[in-house]
């Protein structure tokens, strides 16, 4: 139908079909609005893939098995994460069944939030035993069972690049080697041998929590992480 336009023209625009607006839209949509991120809403797969951790402690007859299941973001894309997902804790000794159950979804509940959940090894490595720690195998003092589950927890993060492991400097390590074989060029060779790598004699280290620390040269050094009291 023709159409006489009496008025002036001040301005025009081109009408789209729905279906043309909504190509254009979704062309026109940024790359990273398609990645999947971790957040609560998430469906759990069908299929996870996890890892499990034995603790063995002084503390009780039964180890612990902690299992954490991992979910793998954006598979086969550059922006693939596996991050993980749920965490379970099972034993024979059932005597702490109820905080184990509460703490394993709590944590579960934390990892489904998504973000960064790296604080949790250092809330967890910071709760004491009012009745002491021990020292796991390697002389690495642990002061309470939940401060080895944060332990696990930190080993898995590293596996699957949440955690970078700093390390030692090249300085560093080749200050402890020197260390390290100046105390054992000194150790007499009848002294029976520790089950642990570091001396019997070495005292616990305040930054790495190991009892590798010992006087060389009148300064206390850690064979472990290179801590010194000399700088």
């Amino acid at each position: 139908m023709v159409r006489k336009i009496e008025q002036k023209i001040v301005g025009y625009k081109v009408l789209k079909d729905a279906a043309d607006a909504q190509s254009q839209d979704s062309r026109s949509e940024p790359e990273d609005a398609k990645v999947v991120h971790l957040h609560e809403k998430l469906e759990r797969p069908e299929m996870l893939v996890g890892s499990t951790y034995k603790i063995k402690t002084p503390l009780s007859e039964h180890a612990l098995y902690v299992t954490i299941n991992d979910i793998l973001l954006n598979a086969g894309t550059e922006h693939e994460l596996r991050r993980p997902f749920e965490v379970f804790i099972n034993s024979k000794n059932m005597d702490h069944f109820q905080w184990i159950v509460a703490l394993t979804r709590i944590i579960s509940a934390v990892f489904r939030k998504g973000g960064d959940v790296t604080f949790l090894v250092e809330e967890l490595r910071s709760v004491f035993d009012p009745r002491g720690g021990y020292f796991k195998k390697g002389g690495k003092y642990m002061p309470s069972l939940v401060a080895e589950l944060g332990d696990a927890i930190e080993c898995h993060l590293r596996m699957i690049g949440m955690l970078q492991d700093e390390g030692l400097d090249e300085h560093q390590r080749k200050l402890v080697a020197e260390k390290r074989a100046q105390y054992e060029s000194a150790v007499q060779e009848s002294q029976p041998q520790s089950a642990s790598e570091f001396p019997e004699t070495a005292q616990l280290c305040v930054k790495c929590h190991t009892k590798a620390a010992i006087q060389m040269d009148g300064c206390l050094t850690c064979l472990n992480c290179g801590e010194s009291k000399c700088g």
